[in-house]
């Protein structure tokens, strides 16, 4: 009996049907980490290499499958060293609620912050914000929700300092050593300043857009943090969630959608 009429006496039972599901989820979220990146032409490769590898093997093509296969040897070892970013962002990913679907991520969700709690911190912040646009004063403000940011609050200067558009100006204010880096936010506090942000792969960012928008997109890829970005050359107003940035937004539209999102 050969290996194909062997496949018809195989009937998948419901934790194969589960496993199945699993990888296939597995595989589409790895997808969609490295879409658009440099590492997805990285990965394509090491695919084109497995595949001739068996290609090989199967010719009985010994020195060529000898070669390919000590390539593939040390396979995990090499995507831990070439994915080490992507690993990484996975790893944030998982360990966020935000990771699962939205009825079990419920579940375990804080709801501390209601509705009009979040209008008024984003009222402050949208107000910093219109006045830093007015005089062209660059600002990254990053506003944590269930992942707390910790590796990246300890890269800037912990303030811990209760919120309000004057502190954000002066933190902003282009003679101030912190006006550089992000500040991040959580509540109606101010942890940091000051702060290093990981920047953005993605190959479909626009040319024009500085390091400042970059790297703002770059953390809501990697976290559920919502990104505040105002451009020192333009004095626009941008936001970035879940990786995706909408430019040239007003501070009435901040302070329509945004209060939204910091509750889910």
């Amino acid at each position: 009996m050969n290996s194909i009429s062997l496949l018809f006496f195989i009937k998948p039972g419901f934790f194969d049907l589960i496993d199945i599901f699993l990888v296939a989820l597995l595989l589409f979220m790895i997808y969609r980490l490295i879409r658009k990146t440099v590492a997805m032409n990285i990965f394509l490769g090491i695919i084109a290499i497995y595949i001739i590898w068996k290609v090989v093997t199967f010719l009985q093509m010994e020195l060529l499958s000898e070669i390919l296969g000590q390539f593939i040897s040390v396979g995990v070892i090499a995507l831990l060293i070439v994915f080490q970013q992507e690993l990484r962002k996975f790893l944030l990913l998982l360990g966020t609620p935000k990771f699962l679907p939205e009825p079990i991520s419920k579940l375990f969700r804080s709801r501390m912050n209601n509705l009009e709690h979040a209008q008024q911190r984003m009222e402050i912040i949208a107000r910093a914000a219109e006045k830093m646009a007015v005089t062209h004063t660059g600002a990254l403000m990053v506003l944590a929700r269930d992942n707390k940011l910790p590796d990246f609050v300890n890269t800037g200067t912990e303030l811990n300092a209760k919120l309000s558009d004057n502190l954000l100006r002066t933190i902003f204010f282009k003679n101030s050593p912190l006006h550089d880096g992000a500040t991040i936010i959580d509540g109606d506090r101010v942890r940091a300043a000051g702060c290093i942000l990981p920047v953005s792969g993605n190959k479909e960012i626009p040319a024009h857009l500085g390091l400042r928008h970059r790297a703002g997109i770059g953390i809501s890829e990697q976290s559920d943090a919502i990104v505040i970005i105002v451009s020192e050359e333009t004095g626009q107003i941008s936001y970035s969630i879940r990786g995706k940035l909408r430019p040239n937004v007003r501070p009435a539209d901040l302070k329509r959608v945004l209060p939204k999102e910091l509750i889910k």
